[in-house]
């Protein structure tokens, strides 16, 4: 008579197969061979491990839960303080003509005499440029389709259109920002006089370069512009010189001052040409501005009483719904920026955001 017989095997999986042609030539009429990975499981985990819960498991409980969501995150999107600092006017016809003054040591001769009888008062007129500068606002455009049908039965608890729009708002503001920065034909960078260019005295950007900056812009400088890793050098540097900056709160930010004048940081700075350097070194520009029409400075420009306006000089305009039933939005954002004065505007070039120091070694 042939017998039955049960097995408890401890094997790995690459000795299932041996274990199960061994088994198949035993001499017993039923076989029950059970694989564990180990022998030494405590006994109570061991019938965790076998048995299972008569009850409700996760999978099925999920099915009836309500879940928690958030809206889309775009990681891309920046506080943007450039555009909050600088300060705007309105355009009523998208064009910006900066007069100017055709300057020599003096506008214009005067007298100053103590004399009862004075000589003859100089006579003249302040001359203007012939061709002044004219800005041209520029328009950053984008077009965002919406499934109309996608769009009426998945909006809750979120409007998508109202998503893709916000998004796509984002991403314009963005822009914006940069071509202020950068843009070859209005951009702060390309616009810098010859005679507001320095270079650090050093590599990093060190106290003494930034005052160098500012006596370049020493007529009511408003802010700083940097990378926050330029920031980050020139705190080192401070930090070294036993000279920490103080801060200031505005605009619901924190900012650290230098000589009473906030750096304000924004990735459109490049750090050699990219918004997100992978190593620690690089090189960058610092900007120091004067900003305001009344104070001669720069002003950011954008069109004023636009139909459908969401906010400063950005419009949003229904296209209609095609016969596939796609709803089509056109956004459209107007902006330019202009440098009423030369003195207005300087920059730090090619300053090193790479240097650290052991502070351990100088206490030694």
């Amino acid at each position: 008579m042939k017998y039955q017989g049960k097995f408890r095997c401890a094997v790995g999986e690459n000795n299932k197969k041996i274990i199960g042609t061994i088994v198949a030539h035993l001499p017993f009429r039923r076989v029950d061979v059970q694989f564990v990975s180990h022998m030494l499981q405590p006994p109570q985990l061991e019938k965790t491990m076998s048995t299972e819960l008569n009850a409700l498991n996760k999978q099925q409980a999920y099915q009836l839960a309500d879940i928690t969501k958030t809206p889309p995150q775009f990681g891309a999107i920046t506080p943007r303080w450039l555009t909050r600092f600088l300060e705007f006017k309105g355009l009523d016809a998208g064009v910006y003509r900066v007069n100017k003054v055709v300057e020599g040591d003096t506008p214009l001769d005067v007298l100053c005499s103590s004399e009862k009888k004075s000589p003859d008062i100089p006579e003249g007129y302040v001359e203007y440029q012939q061709k002044p500068r004219e800005y041209i606002l520029n328009s950053i455009s984008t077009i965002i389709n919406v499934d109309t049908a996608v769009a009426d039965v998945f909006s809750s608890p979120f409007d998508q259109t109202k998503e893709q729009l916000a998004l796509a708002i984002e991403s314009l503001k963005e822009r914006q920002e940069s071509q202020i920065i950068n843009n070859d034909d209005y951009g702060l960078l390309k616009n810098v006089a010859d005679s507001q260019r320095i270079t650090p005295i050093s590599g990093a950007p060190t106290p003494d370069d930034l005052d160098d900056l500012i006596s370049k812009v020493w007529k009511e400088p408003s802010f700083f512009l940097a990378h926050p890793r330029a920031i980050a050098a020139f705190e080192r540097e401070c930090t070294k010189r036993g000279v920490p900056p103080t801060t200031v709160s505005l605009y619901g930010g924190t900012f650290i001052l230098w000589r009473g004048i906030p750096l304000v940081p924004t990735d459109k700075l490049l750090v050699d040409g990219v918004k997100n350097p992978k190593g620690k070194g690089g090189k960058t520009n610092m900007l120091l501005v004067r900003t305001g029409e009344t104070r001669r400075g720069v002003v950011g420009l954008y069109q004023s009483g636009l139909q459908n306006e969401q906010s400063r000089g950005l419009s949003v305009r229904f296209r209609g719904v095609d016969n596939k039933g796609l709803a089509s939005y056109l956004l459209s954002l107007y902006c330019s920026a202009a440098i009423l004065a030369d003195d207005a505007l300087a920059v730090l070039e090619d300053v090193d955001v790479g240097e650290y120091y052991d502070y351990s070694k100088r206490d030694k």
